[in-house]
């Protein structure tokens, strides 16, 4: 099961294979995207600045990560690890690929105490699940909400996106949701957690997905400056904004995010001087990055550049 959109000017396009249209994907760490879009906007609103620590907002009593800047998370750059290590990440790992089962699962409390317990490494560059949970969650604090209701009121209500949520366990899945499968074909549970939610949990529908790339394009979606990149990130040309990583191929200047949970891929791009985006969501765990960048540059090749 695998969906796509294509965005140029003055056409959308939406395709799905082996799904219905409004079936919803886990979209995976394409969350984080959508957690820097709510990064930028908070900063228009004033409800946070670049150096609002965590402990600002969230219940930390003074431990190391509450010192955390938000603009060091929001880029990756806060000295967290990838995953808090109090979790068990190869314990939880080992019963994914044996069972199937869902790795994630934490509630805010317990992101909470993990976060206390957090040993720091030295700040620089260092792709963080972690950090991005407690950003999404400092986010939503700030904001005087939860971040299911914090994406609802100002991503997905305003955008019109209809099927574009974050379900805190499996009782809250939409009837539209989709089982995701190994690439081996075997079922795999859906990744579902209050605290995972801003940094892989969000699930989407395909229109839905295409309606944020046009207004990822078009400037109306909350915090678009997120996609600016302000900072390096990894190897040579490879910057971030917040959370949305830039490259250069080919001459062109690309602004993507990808994303990966037990049984999903996905990917969203965007050539903002071309005015083109495309997203790939698939309900099997196999990469779609190549196919995203071919597609992105096929479209964009096909489309009268911007003057």
């Amino acid at each position: 099961m695998v969906a796509a959109a294509t965005v140029a000017p003055g056409e959308v396009r939406v395709a799905s294979i082996g799904a219905a249209r409004g079936a919803d994907f886990e979209i995976g760490s394409i969350s984080k995207g959508v957690t820097g879009l709510l990064y930028a906007d908070a900063l228009d609103r004033g409800e946070i600045t670049p150096t609002t620590t965590l402990g600002d907002v969230l219940p930390l009593d003074g431990v190391p990560a509450a010192g955390l800047t938000l603009g060091s998370l929001a880029v990756h750059r806060s000295g967290l690890p990838g995953l808090p290590a109090s979790a068990s990440p190869i314990k939880k790992t080992l019963r994914l690929w044996l069972n199937g089962t869902n790795p994630y699962g934490e509630d805010l409390d317990e992101l909470v105490a993990q976060a206390r317990l957090a040993e720091l490494r030295k700040p620089k560059a260092r792709y963080s699940n972690f950090g991005f949970e407690l950003l999404g969650h400092a986010l939503a604090r700030a904001s005087g909400m939860r971040y299911a209701e914090l994406i609802r009121r100002r991503i997905a209500d305003p955008l019109g996106l209809m099927a574009f949520y974050v379900p805190a366990n499996l009782d809250e899945l939409l009837p539209s949701a989709l089982v995701g499968r190994s690439r081996f074909g075997r079922s795999r549970e859906s990744w579902t957690g209050e605290a995972i939610g801003p940094a892989g949990g969000i699930r989407a529908a395909i229109e839905d997905m295409a309606r944020l790339v046009q207004s990822l394009l078009n400037g109306a979606a909350p915090g678009v400056a997120a996609l600016d990149p302000v900072d390096a990130l990894a190897g040579r040309g490879v910057r971030i904004g917040a959370a949305w990583i830039t490259v250069e191929i080919r001459g062109r200047s690309i602004t993507w995010h990808n994303g990966g949970t037990g049984g999903f891929r996905s990917w969203l791009g965007l050539d903002r001087e071309a005015g083109t985006g495309a997203v790939i969501l698939s309900a099997i765990s196999a990469s779609v990055d190549r196919a995203g960048f071919r597609l992105l540059e096929q479209l964009t090749q096909e489309a009268p550049t911007r003057r």
